[in-house]
Order: C-alpha cells, then sequence, then structure tokens
C-alpha cells in the first residue's frame, strides 16, 4: 500500500475505535467498520482527485469530464456529500 492508502487505513481505525470502542478490537464487526469506513475514506478521496483536475484545468470539455466523473462516482457508491 503507499503512504495514502495507509493513511486512510489509519484514519478509519481511528473511526472504529471512536464509534464502536477499543474493547471491541477483535470482533468482526469492529473490523467490518474499519473496511466500511477505508472504502468510504478511498471513493472520497477519488472524488477530490476529479475536483482537483476540474479546478486545474480551464478546458470546459476536461471540466466537463471531471465533474462527470465526480457525479458517476458517488452515484455508484453511494456517497453523498
Amino acid at each position: 500500500m503507499n503512504e495514502r492508502a495507509i493513511k486512510l487505513y489509519e484514519e478509519a481505525t481511528e473511526f472504529a475505535y471512536k464509534t464502536v470502542g477499543k474493547e471491541h478490537a477483535g470482533k468482526s464487526y469492529f473490523q467490518g467498520v474499519i473496511a466500511g469506513k477505508f472504502a468510504e475514506l478511498i471513493v472520497r478521496e477519488c472524488v477530490m482527485l476529479c475536483d482537483k483536475v476540474y479546478e486545474q484545468n480551464d478546458n470546459v470539455k476536461i471540466q466537463a469530464g471531471a465533474t462527470f466523473c465526480r457525479e458517476d462516482i458517488k452515484e455508484h457508491f453511494g456517497v453523498e456529500e
């Protein structure tokens, strides 16, 4: 895994500690919370990359493509703002 993915996984783990509790760390549902949050963070990161492409380009076609890509990713994975 690259550094960014590791950071996202650490963030997901911290989320699980805060929401489920460290005392449940060995349980399967604790791991499920980590997996779910990790997936959400990856999807949000992908959406942010589309936003970055939009912001860094003046070409209307590129901006439109970035917007469509952003919305398609969010819809496909069911991520809300």
